[in-house]
């Protein structure tokens, strides 16, 4: 449920669909000079951003069938004076297979043993034990608010507040912000409300995402830990070249090679 929107009205596109539209005197002044930059932007409510995006999510959820990436991790440990940059490359495939291969790595081991490396068997043991559902960014985890209009570059956004529904590992209390006229994901960032480990003691972060084709997907994080034995921990990732495939062009693929390879095993006298 979201609370807290500005008043809207009615407006038709050039192709005469009916698209709901913020009222102008409820816009920031560098949103309205965006508008009116732009004068032919259909803006949704956002209640209907919201909606999109929900179901988009939801859809995702069920069509995402694998994606790789180049993915380099930047661990700073300020307070021992630490670096470590890790070059890789990641795969995943659903339901719940995520990979890493390693392609290079420069800096201090123990920021790689103790940071890096921590960092990705995490992301991979929640993938592996299916526990999406329970850190998803939607209504059964979090109550959206409203809070403003705002702009990315020049794509104008919603951004809306979340709380999380409990008090469990994954969740956070911060902000979301989607897209005006797609309801599509565009950033997360805020406070972990539960620390993942006895080693962190609290976790702020930012995360962007972009479209990859059908599928919104991240392309960068911020965060900033504290930890109990060496400080202060701050990691970049960088997610790059993506290639992601839904479940129904896998199995298009497969009944293709199927296909093919029947037609090659045929016996000569047959033809």
């Amino acid at each position: 449920m979201i609370v807290g929107s500005p008043q809207s009205s009615l407006a038709e596109d050039s192709d005469g669909y009916v698209i709901p539209v913020l009222a102008p005197s409820t816009l920031p002044a560098a949103v309205n000079e965006a508008l009116n930059l732009r004068t032919t932007l259909p803006l949704i409510s956002p209640e209907l951003a919201l909606k999109v995006y929900a179901e988009g999510a939801r859809q995702q959820a069920v069509d995402l069938g694998t994606y790789s990436d180049e993915t380099v991790i930047e661990a700073d440990l300020p307070d021992a004076a630490k670096h470590g940059r890790f070059e890789l490359r990641r795969t995943y495939a659903a339901p719940r297979t995520l990979a890493y291969k390693a392609v290079h790595f420069v800096g201090d081991g123990f920021v790689k043993n103790n940071v890096i490396t921590r960092l990705l068997q995490s992301e991979v043991e929640h993938v592996q034990k299916g526990d999406a559902a329970l850190t998803a960014i939607n209504d059964r985890n979090y109550k959206f608010s409203f809070k403003k209009a705002d702009l990315i570059g020049n794509d104008i956004v919603y951004v809306y507040e979340v709380k999380p529904a409990q008090r469990r590992v994954g969740l956070f209390k911060g902000t979301v912000v989607l897209d005006a006229r797609t309801g599509h994901l565009r950033r997360v960032e805020g406070q972990l409300v539960k620390s993942p480990s006895w080693w962190v003691k609290k976790i702020e972060f930012a995360q962007d995402y972009r479209d990859v084709g059908a599928f919104s997907l991240p392309t960068r994080l911020h965060s900033v830990s504290n930890t109990r034995i060496v400080g202060r921990a701050i990691v970049d990732i960088v997610h790059s070249d993506y290639e992601a495939h839904s479940v129904a062009e896998l199995r298009q693929r497969q009944q293709n090679d199927a296909e093919t390879a029947t037609y090659v095993a045929a016996p000569l006298d047959e033809f």
